[in-house]
């Protein structure tokens, strides 16, 4: 077996596999592109890579480990994957649950003894899956993003509805409704929004202490648990806490209010941010990688908020000819801490006012992560000298 890769998936695998053979672009002259052996593609290898192109043979992780694979539910979909994973996980710990995949832990070091294997599961990863699927499927819904990585959207879209191709007729798959026309054998539920949900499992959003965007992922979670424990917990997902850098507010030495949305890295999540603050006067960073994202419906949303914006990174030339083209008022200032220093002196009324980092795009041009972006946004703000 061959594994292309030299990542966190690729070496657990390693782990399992000693006699594996890895690949990366470091040593792809010894690569035998006429080989039948088994090869497993790491997520994070697009498509058009050589090496990828080379291979005949093409499995991914969860194909590797379908056959022990236990009772599955795949969690995907652009935005709010990460937090519905760990709202179900939260849910069904006492049912010997584990969560893993794009978060936690790879399939290669997941406990097989455990009932339930909760899989946060990326276009990627389904991009290059043709044998494994999941007893339940749930798709968030679907926007732009890795473009660049896909090619297209209608590929990324593809990627995102495959398990319903790979589904039987005892699997459930809960997704949006744009795909009720996509053939499958799965049970489908079809939803446009978080009342769907709420009608179609007898959920009552009141007795849920999340609002939106976080809201439409507790209650995804709860539709799960549901089925699997024929029960409605409301108070487990209350006693949820959400990861750092989404929506998280906090406020200053001047009580003014920032909120952190660093892990909004693309244009959909920040759309989301918008909406939750669209009452506000918003003094908005954005900027990064947008990973050829189409960043229009964006500034169509900007232009019904009352904004001002800070851009930063990679795309900062192309946001500010967006911002001219939409008429708003922008700054190009490049680096983050510019725009908490730029913010901090255009900051005027705390009362109906925020300060937000949703940049709508990812943050390796200039971080080691999001993590660190959120990070590093908080320590300039408790610098800021009054």
């Amino acid at each position: 077996m061959r594994i292309l890769g030299l990542g966190k998936t690729a070496l657990a695998i390693k782990e399992v596999y000693p006699d594996a053979i890895m690949y990366d672009d470091k040593n792809k002259n010894e690569y035998n592109k006429d080989s039948e052996e088994l090869t497993v593609v790491s997520p994070g290898i697009p498509p058009h890579n050589q090496l990828v192109k080379d291979t005949k043979n093409k499995i991914s992780e969860y194909d590797l480990f379908a056959e022990q694979m236990p009772f599955s539910v795949w969690i995907s979909g652009t935005n709010g994957k990460t937090t519905t994973t760990q709202m179900l996980q939260h849910l069904l710990n006492s049912s010997n649950s584990q969560c893993g995949g794009n978060i936690g832990f790879p399939l290669a070091h997941m406990d097989k003894s455990k009932d339930i294997w909760i899989l946060e599961t990326s276009s990627f990863t389904l991009h290059y899956t043709n044998i494994a699927k999941p007893n339940i499927y749930i798709l968030l819904p679907v926007s732009d993003d890795h473009l660049s990585w896909h090619g297209n959207f209608k590929e990324y879209e593809k990627a995102k509805i495959k398990p319903l191709s790979l589904m039987n007729s005892d699997d459930i798959a809960i997704v949006p409704s744009k795909f009720k026309n996509y053939t499958t054998k799965a049970k489908t539920i079809f939803y446009e929004n978080t009342q769907d949900l709420e009608k179609e499992f007898g959920i009552d959003s009141n007795k849920v202490n999340f609002k939106e965007p976080f809201l439409i992922d507790a209650i995804l979670a709860l539709c799960v648990s549901q089925i699997i424990t024929n029960k409605v917990d409301y108070n487990k997902i209350n006693t949820f806490v959400q990861d750092p850098h989404k929506l998280e507010e906090y406020k200053d030495a001047q009580n003014r209010l920032w909120v952190d949305d660093s892990k909004a890295t693309n244009v959909d999540a920040t759309i989301q941010a918008l909406k939750t603050y669209k009452n506000n006067k918003i003094y908005l960073i954005l900027g990064g990688d947008d990973k050829g994202a189409d960043l229009k419906p964006l500034f169509d949303e900007l232009i019904d908020c009352d904004v001002e914006l800070y851009l930063i990174g990679k795309n900062s030339d192309t946001l500010k000819n967006l911002s001219m083209k939409y008429n708003l008022n922008a700054k190009k200032v490049d680096y983050l801490k510019d725009a908490v220093n730029e913010i901090h002196d255009d900051y005027m009324d705390s009362n109906n006012s925020v300060a937000m980092l949703s940049p709508a795009a990812a943050s390796l041009d200039q971080f080691s992560s999001y993590k660190e972006r959120g990070e590093k946004f908080k320590e300039f703000i408790n610098s800021l000298i009054n």
